[in-house]
């Protein structure tokens, strides 16, 4: 079956079943342990070479080795077979468990053997990692950006299935607009989502996030200085001689449902009462170009 056919109908066994299966399992005394759990030696496990998250915390994988060490795995990982090698597997969720387990010495993890397809595999390990409490701004908003451009799944339906608003999902993604400098500031913890977020339809994002970490300032502070970047009011004295129009709800909606379709800065010009306007949308590389120019051609 194509890609695009499998798309079409939801990819597959669809989202929520997906879920069902990322989401914690119970865990259960070994006389009671379920006939889909098996007891796997760790060196025939294998981590999905596209795993999606790349970064794990040293010090966290230490702490989940000690409590590996003194209580074992609780929650099994899923696995699939390896495509690649006869007799091994291939982890679709719960690589840092696997990682772990090594560092605490086990010989053999539980596991549960699902059979996924090299698309669900990629959809489930970015779903789990969406469901960590650890992920940083910018890895959350990669994970939403490629459920929907890679999946087709709407912000609505991921709001659904996944717990959280629409907004949420919407303001996180056009997080990605932003340069790749202020982008690593939001990595790193050194700018907030909500530093990044007043800083996207800033004409020059990189001077003014040097600027907002530099002097350390406030969310509200960089709002109003992102707002004087863009030809907002300055002061009593020049306040008449600019004219700026306030963007009413529904454009501003729009804009937002744009830029997180787009995961480019999608900026609309209209003026009230008038047929016509202006869509500005900016890209921050020759890729993201290539991109939009696909889409349009589509």
């Amino acid at each position: 079956m194509s890609m695009k056919s499998k798309q079409g109908r939801g990819l597959g066994r669809g989202l929520s079943a997906l879920m069902a299966d990322v989401k914690d399992v119970a865990p259960a005394p070994d006389s009671e342990r379920r006939a889909a759990d098996v007891m796997v030696p760790v060196e025939r496990i294998h981590p999905n070479p596209d795993q999606p998250r790349r970064h794990f915390d040293a010090e966290a994988l230490s702490d989940l080795a000690r409590s590996i060490a003194e209580k074992g795995i609780i929650q099994p990982l899923i696995v699939r077979a390896s495509p690649r090698e006869a007799g091994a597997y291939e982890i679709v969720a719960g690589e840092r468990r696997w990682r772990a387990a090594q560092m605490a010495q086990l010989h053999e993890i539980p596991v549960l053997v699902r059979d996924f397809t090299d698309t669900e595999v990629l959809e489930v390990a970015i779903i789990e990692n969406i469901q960590r409490a650890d992920l940083n701004p910018v890895e959350e908003a990669a994970g939403y950006s490629q459920l929907m451009t890679k999946f087709g799944h709407t912000q609505e339906k991921l709001a659904e299935v996944l717990g959280k608003s629409r907004s949420h999902i919407a303001n996180a993604v056009r997080l990605l607009t932003l340069p790749d400098e202020v982008q690593s500031y939001l990595r790193d913890g050194r700018l907030s989502a909500g530093h990044a977020r007043a800083l996207i339809t800033a004409p020059d994002a990189v001077t003014l996030a040097r600027k907002v970490i530099r002097k350390g300032l406030s969310v509200r502070e960089t709002e109003k200085l992102a707002r004087i970047a863009t030809g907002g009011k300055t002061d009593i004295n020049n306040a008449k001689s600019k004219t700026k129009v306030e963007k009413d709800p529904d454009t501003r909606a729009l804009e937002s449902d744009l830029s997180a379709a787009l995961s480019m800065s999608v900026s609309i010009d209209h003026r009230p009462g008038n047929e016509h306007g202006a869509l500005t949308i900016r890209y921050q590389s020759l890729d993201d170009l290539d991109r939009l120019m696909a889409l349009l051609s589509a």
